[in-house]
């Protein structure tokens, strides 16, 4: 029985993989700000032996080491770790202050660094693990407002390489997706504080996506299952594309 542990998880494509996972039979530990946000999931999902969550403040090292061990507490092991939990600041390089670039790196970065850094020790005893990041083609050029976010899914990329090179024989293994313009309660939320309803969120999307829409949390998790799975057995260092064409 795999135990699956997801920075984040309550919203979008983190919840959308929650709930396959459990439709697998996985065990799902997960996190977020709200406790009775992450109660109400699991109360709906009637599975509280197979759920566990953890209040988190993604800006806290304790906090994260906290729910690595509270984990362990509950499942035992760690087979694996989906790194999705993350913001989205909108800053170019001229306009990014101190406060920003320091906020986006700890919850993007350093919060999945000390994660990663308990979880591998777990994974090397166990000889095994599949650790699955959530990037962002912005990582490459993208939007002149997304600076700061950029540069911290970039490093995540070089993280997930280094996991992929040096614990390979520990039987871990690292894979990235490059996550596409998806409609998630966050980018609704920023459209609408521009005056972008939903609607016109789509039409923009479809006229820009190559493949002709907007992409949704759904679309990520046959991939994200397969790396979960044993059949990705011997795939690490990959870089999967789920993206429509945008920006390839």
């Amino acid at each position: 029985m795999k135990t699956v542990m997801i920075l984040g998880g309550t919203k979008g494509v983190g919840n959308e993989i929650l709930k396959s996972c459990l439709e697998k039979g996985y065990n799902v530990s997960f996190c977020g700000r709200n406790v009775d946000e992450g109660n109400e999931i699991i109360k709906s999902l009637q599975s509280e032996n197979k759920l566990y969550f953890h209040k988190i403040d993604l800006n806290s090292i304790q906090e994260i080491e906290s729910f690595y061990i509270q984990t362990i507490k509950k499942f035992g092991k760690i087979d694996a770790l989906i790194i999705y939990a993350g913001i989205t600041p909108i800053s170019s390089i001229i306009e990014t202050e101190e406060d920003v670039y320091d906020q986006v790196f700890n919850i993007n970065l350093k919060a999945a660094y000390f994660l990663i850094k308990h979880v591998l020790k777990s994974m090397m005893e166990s000889k095994a693990g599949s650790i699955i990041f959530f990037g962002t083609p912005h990582m490459d050029y993208g939007d002149i407002d997304r600076a700061p976010y950029a540069l911290t899914k970039s490093a995540l990329y070089t993280l997930s390489n280094h996991i992929a090179h040096h614990y390979a024989k520990y039987g871990i293994r690292s894979n990235y997706i490059v996550m596409g313009w998806t409609n998630t309660e966050g980018e609704l939320k920023l459209r609408a504080e521009e005056g972008i309803s939903e609607e016109e969120l789509n039409m923009k999307a479809a006229n820009t996506i190559p493949m002709g829409r907007i992409l949704n949390g759904v679309d990520y998790v046959p991939a994200v299952m397969y790396f979960i799975s044993d059949e990705s057995a011997m795939a690490t260092g990959s870089l999967l594309r789920i993206t429509g064409g945008h920006y390839i």
